[in-house]
């Protein structure tokens, strides 16, 4: 059973992660349904690390856009080089990670002990549900169409604005999208540039959960090997199609449904928690 726990809660890491509706607010949700055969301190490392396989395909789908390394043919021969505009897009990356970096390394045992819980979860669903609704309704104009337009200044503030995501039922992605349409950034640009971001920010927060599960628990046992493995690879694989859908889904529509989605889904976390 706990395989097939596993699975399900990849699944719908993997469609909540990249959809700015909260992947916590959902798991919390399953995990009133779905109750692991392990430690408390396993299932709280695993909502953590099941986002690699979430990162995994972000590197997939992207590579071409994210790899810096080029080559260039002359009558000498082919020649590696690097892609300056690839060059310039991680940079803008790195700087957007720096607040999540130094604020995550303060307060992350803070949050997990004072702010995971199904009141602050249920607030944060329905308060940027209603900023979500509010950005649509009252649009700032767009001054920036791609992720090679946008500053090393807006990347920080968007940086800022991802580390409100450490608050349970925020978002990631809601948080990043909401501060990057306020600059002026276009539903698209916001959107692959949080994909991006995601990839340094999720894999420290992996990195740092694994580090103190060790050092607590000491070891994995071969089943929760097997547990991680398996919901990271189901998470990988509906990545792979959610980050499809909503890259397709911003051409043609506002972030409003996602609002009212966000509302109805934290007055639910209050009424069956």
């Amino acid at each position: 059973m706990d395989f097939l726990i596993a699975a399900i809660m990849g699944l719908i890491e993997g469609i909540t992660e990249w959809l700015p509706v909260s992947s916590t607010g959902h798991l919390i949700l399953a995990e009133r349904i779905f109750l692991f055969n392990q430690p408390e301190e396993f299932v709280s490392m695993f909502r953590v690390v099941i986002q690699l396989g979430a990162i995994l395909a972000v590197v997939v789908l992207f590579f071409g856009k994210l790899w810096p390394i080029g080559r260039r043919t002359t009558r000498d021969g082919e020649f590696l080089m690097f892609k300056m505009p690839v060059l310039r897009l991680w940079g803008r990356v790195l700087v957007g990670t720096i607040p999540a970096l130094v604020l995550g390394l303060l307060l992350d045992d803070w949050l997990d002990a004072h702010l995971y819980n199904y009141i602050v979860v249920a607030a944060m669903l329905i308060l940027y549900g209603i900023f979500f609704i509010l950005v649509e309704r009252f649009p700032r104009p767009v001054k920036v169409r791609t992720v090679q337009d946008i500053t090393l200044t807006q990347a920080l503030i968007i940086g800022f604005w991802q580390v409100l995501a450490m608050i349970p039922g925020t978002s990631r992605s809601g948080a990043t999208i909401v501060g990057g349409m306020l600059l002026g950034l276009s539903r698209a640009a916001v959107a692959e540039f949080t994909f991006y971001l995601a990839i340094p920010v999720m894999a420290g927060a992996s990195f740092l959960k694994v580090l103190k599960f060790l050092l607590g628990a000491g070891s994995f046992t071969l089943m929760q090997l097997g547990i991680l493995a398996v919901g990271c690879l189901v998470a990988f694989l509906v990545s792979l199609f959610a980050i499809r859908f909503l890259m397709n889904y911003v051409k043609k529509h506002t972030f409003t449904a996602f609002g009212w989605y966000r509302i109805a889904l934290g007055v639910l976390v209050l009424l069956v928690m």
